[in-house]
């Protein structure tokens, strides 16, 4: 297999799973497993992988990768966590949706629900719901982030501050074995963090991957999340949901 094949086949599995070991790609492909290290080298100096002992996870820190690289990752994890949470969200309810495309899954999960009133900082999520006649939407306002078309700053906080909703439905990039989310853009996280404080139950979506990534700045604790949707949760977490009292949705 010509390098250049291999490695975009290591990249849609580590999308998937959120990790690969020098073993189990030797194995897959039937080559050495100097011949892997040697892949997985190239693509952490790209910026694709991020090396850690004896394998490659999906690179973090103080950047997020790319939106088109998130929008692949667990792409069927995230759409039967957005059907669980969906399910869920009673018709009339009043939500907030935040960036992500987790919540971006939800959005398209909500097309069948009736009388929502959504407000949201993610102009993808806006448009997604623009398909539904029977739900009403408003776009936060703020400063648009043409990446992710994400909507941050004060003016989006402002607004977020006005409502009183039934649910904040947020989406994050890492959560840490102690029960924090985390992110990485400040400007995105104090909307999120407004629309908690203005919401009567705060749930969260949280793929695996989102176990095995780090950011920078702090969202929220999991005291604060009343529910959980993720399609697998370490040993660690479950005991951290149970001690928080954090009701916990494995979407499979």
């Amino acid at each position: 297999m010509r390098n250049s094949f291999r490695e975009r086949e290591i990249l849609d599995i580590a999308r998937s799973s959120g990790k690969v070991t020098v073993e189990g790609l030797a194995a897959h492909f039937d080559v050495t497993v100097q011949t892997i290290r040697r892949d997985l080298t190239q693509l952490a100096n790209a910026g694709r992988l991020e090396r850690v002992h004896g394998g490659a996870v999906l690179p973090s820190g103080v950047r997020n990768i790319a939106y088109e690289e998130r929008s692949r990752v667990n792409a069927e994890a995230k759409a039967a966590m957005a059907q669980a949470c969906a399910a869920q969200i009673p018709n009339g309810s009043s939500l907030f949706i935040n960036i992500g495309t987790s919540t971006e899954a939800l959005a398209s999960a909500l097309l069948g629900h009736d009388g929502l009133l959504v407000v949201t900082n993610n102009l993808n999520v806006a448009q997604i719901l623009a398909g539904n006649e029977r739900c009403d939407v408003l776009l936060t306002g703020g400063r648009p982030r043409p990446e992710d078309g994400g909507l941050v700053g004060p003016m989006a906080m402002r607004m977020v501050q006005e409502f009183a909703f039934d649910i904040a439905v947020l989406g994050c990039s890492a959560v840490a074995e102690s029960g924090t989310a985390y992110d990485f853009a400040i400007d995105e996280i104090v909307v999120s963090q407004t629309a908690h404080a203005a919401a009567r139950e705060t749930w969260l979506l949280a793929d695996h991957s989102k176990f095995q990534r780090n950011a920078p700045t702090r969202i929220l604790d999991f005291t604060e999340v009343d529910r959980l949707f993720t399609d697998a949760l370490p040993e660690a977490l479950t005991e951290v949901c149970r001690d928080k009292a954090t009701e916990v949705t494995l979407c499979p």
